[in-house]
């Protein structure tokens, strides 16, 4: 018996909530112009690309980043160049970053290509890891063992903080955004991660099966009729260890 061919069909990118976050550091009110080679006049929907920065030295030496104003190092400066290119061809309508200097370099050579002018948000920001900030995972081990465990930094942000915000962000991003078109994201790999789980409606005990991103790689979220869904996770990169302080 012959068989038809498979339609695998296509993906399709989505729209979705109001956003419910807290005031903006500026990020809200801001329209997105042009649309992307995938827009459609029937096509509501909306795609935003999650974009970690670049590598830093903190990476390399495994010590967690959090708020710490850590910049990129030349390898990351490399990282941010070449995704810059590939993520130019999508044709995004708008740059949002982290005030964070790790990103916004990262999200440089990206406006550069684009033309675009990168919109800073401050709630874009890595976890804030109070006492842990500076210190290597060994470290934190040695000194603060059931914190660790717990991965509840002393003095920090909750990991359900963090993902509030972030999401809080993500939907203002989305909401200024015209049907058919995306946003570039740049942000940090635990803001990122949560802020996406929380988007797409995972209990907090299942937050762990979207795993970390590698430095300057990206996920793709896209919201159709309300909903949000994951498109790709982190792309852009061969698999390989995963330098960041996230778990």
């Amino acid at each position: 018996m012959r068989l038809g061919r498979l339609d695998r069909g296509r993906k399709v990118p989505i729209v979705g909530h109001d956003a419910t976050g807290r005031a903006s550091s500026g990020a809200s009110g801001v329209t997105a112009g042009r649309a992307g080679p995938s827009a459609r006049s029937h096509d509501h929907s909306v795609r935003l690309v999650l974009w970690r920065h670049g590598q830093t030295q903190w990476n390399v030496e495994g010590r967690f980043q959090g708020q710490s104003d850590i910049p990129l190092d030349l390898v990351g400066e490399q990282q941010a160049e070449r995704a810059a290119r590939l993520l130019a061809a999508l044709q995004p309508s708008a740059i949002y970053s982290s005030d964070l200097a790790r990103a916004a370099m990262t999200a440089a050579p990206l406006a550069r290509l684009t033309g675009l002018t990168v919109i800073s948000d401050k709630d874009l920001r890595e976890r804030y890891g109070g006492l842990w900030e500076g210190l290597t995972d060994t470290e934190i081990r040695a000194q603060y063992p059931v914190e660790h465990s717990q991965w509840r930094p002393p003095e920090g942000e909750t990991s359900a903080a963090v993902a509030d915000r972030a999401c809080a962000a993500l939907e203002r991003i989305a909401d200024t955004l015209t049907p058919g078109t995306l946003a570039v994201v740049v942000s940090h790999g635990a803001a990122l991660r949560l802020g996406a789980a929380r988007l797409l409606g995972l209990p907090e005990e299942f937050w762990g099966v979207i795993g970390p991103l590698a430095n300057c790689a990206w996920s793709v979220l896209g919201r159709r009729r309300s909903r949000w869904r994951l498109i790709e996770h982190n792309a852009g990169t061969l698999p390989e260890p995963v330098l960041s302080d996230d778990r």
